[in-house]
């Protein structure tokens, strides 16, 4: 059975969501943020040198990184679920937004949110990422059909993507976007998806 190692208000919500589409058992290893920095605890750093979340085991196995255990678990358990045939234009469809979603779209939202969060970034900085916001929001609107998902159907791909809108949202950045709004209610009105707030906790953070 995969345990997960799960920080509350992070990416590790994925994972979570990910065994509930599956229906795979799993269990959950709860990890909370320090109150006062909000930075993980210590505890995630007996399990992975990186001491971040997610993290989870698999017999003697002990993975992070979101992106390579969503491929992971769906390659060993999913036997064909939530992924496109492994050929062709979907599947390498599939694999560019698997990999978008935390290799270019989130650095420049991440910072923004975490400026909101810090008393505002620099106007260098502020004026830097912002060009990379634009274009990236603007990106994932234009490839999303009106009541679709990334590739022709519903997949790991989404799951991952959730997260980086989720931390535009927190940001205020998507209220331009409509379309992402609506593609966002579509993935939390998934049984799974609820289950796995039921199960792991809010991923948004409260902002007040």
């Amino acid at each position: 059975m995969i345990k997960i190692h799960h920080l509350n208000f992070s990416r590790s919500t994925r994972i979570i969501w990910l065994m509930e589409e599956l229906g795979e058992p799993y269990e959950i290893v709860p990890h909370t943020r320090d109150p006062n920095t909000f930075r993980s605890p210590q505890t995630l750093d007996r399990i992975h040198p990186l001491g971040k979340a997610p993290v989870i085991e698999d017999g003697a196995l002990v993975m992070a990184e979101s992106g390579a255990i969503i491929e992971y678990v769906i390659a060993t358990y999913g036997r064909g679920k939530l992924i496109p045939a492994q050929s062709g234009s979907a599947w390498a469809r599939y694999i560019g937004w698997l990999h978008f979603a935390e290799g270019s779209a989130m650095m420049p939202l991440l910072v923004h949110l975490l400026g909101t969060l810090t008393g505002g970034l620099p106007d260098g900085l502020k004026g830097f990422i912002a060009p990379d916001i634009d274009k990236t929001l603007k990106y994932i609107a234009a490839e999303i059909p009106d009541n679709g998902y990334l590739t022709d159907a519903f997949s790991g791909a989404d799951i991952q993507m959730s997260y980086v809108l989720e931390v535009a949202r927190m940001g205020k950045l998507l209220t331009a976007y409509p379309s992402l709004e609506k593609y966002m209610a579509r993935l939390e009105q998934r049984p799974a998806y609820k289950r796995s707030i039921e199960r792991g906790g809010p991923v948004r953070l409260p902002l007040g």
